[in-house]
């Protein structure tokens, strides 16, 4: 199986929040992307477009769009644990059973990084070999199937990326059925939610991968896109 870490952490950077560092860089993440040459080449054109537009967009409003895009609604938010376990108790032992799983292997997140962000995510898949990356990312194929009819529902140019990542995992985007939702902003108003959770991991000591992502179970068949 062909190596891909580097386009894994391109990805990483276009889904990143699109600062002044970060769009300094996509130029040098496109010369990465068609190097490797992993994606197709009609995926690699819609990300070049997708660079072009973020490049010639005024820089607060790429930010603005940006926040409002991934963080004002449940069915884009980048954070995959939020697709499985929303405001549950079960959230918490989840993230820091992802933590250890990336501690494990060398990957130590900065204080301000959340493990189920998908950017986090993808760093993670690119240490990997790649057949562990495949079968790691291919556990959240359905989350991604999601993020990614939120985002076509939204007319969202961020929408090729997710359908990049989908691709490099080896599967192919699927638009799904999204049901009526709130904000997240709204949704967040009930910190009810998060009380009484435990503060421990989930994982045995030894053991390997202990990080699934299970499909919930309203999900629908999605058709391809």
């Amino acid at each position: 199986m062909k190596k891909n870490s580097y386009s894994m952490r391109a990805l990483a950077l276009l889904l990143s929040y699109p600062d002044e560092k970060i769009r300094s860089q996509m130029c040098a993440v496109m010369d990465v992307l068609n190097t490797e040459a992993i994606l197709t080449k009609p995926r690699l054109t819609e990300l070049n477009a997708f660079v072009s537009y973020l490049q010639q967009m005024d820089p607060l409003e790429a930010e603005s769009r940006y926040v409002e895009t991934f963080d004002r609604g449940r069915s884009t938010c980048l954070n995959l644990f939020e697709h499985i376990h929303g405001d549950s108790r079960e959230r918490g032992p989840a993230m820091i059973d992802l933590a250890q799983t990336y501690a494990q292997s060398g990957l130590n997140l900065d204080p301000d990084e959340l493990p189920d962000h998908l950017c986090v995510v993808l760093e993670f898949a690119s240490t990997q070999d790649p057949e562990i990356a495949h079968a790691f990312l291919g556990e959240m194929t359905h989350i991604l199937n999601v993020i990614f009819s939120g985002l076509l529902k939204r007319e969202s140019p961020y929408a090729s990326v997710i359908a990049a990542v989908l691709e490099i995992s080896g599967y192919k985007a699927q638009a799904v059925s999204i049901p009526a939702e709130a904000s997240l902003d709204e949704s967040w108003q009930e910190p009810e939610a998060f009380d009484g959770c435990s503060n421990l991991g989930q994982a045995r000591p030894n053991q390997q991968h202990p990080i699934h992502f299970f499909k919930k179970n309203n999900d629908t068949k999605g058709v391809a896109a």
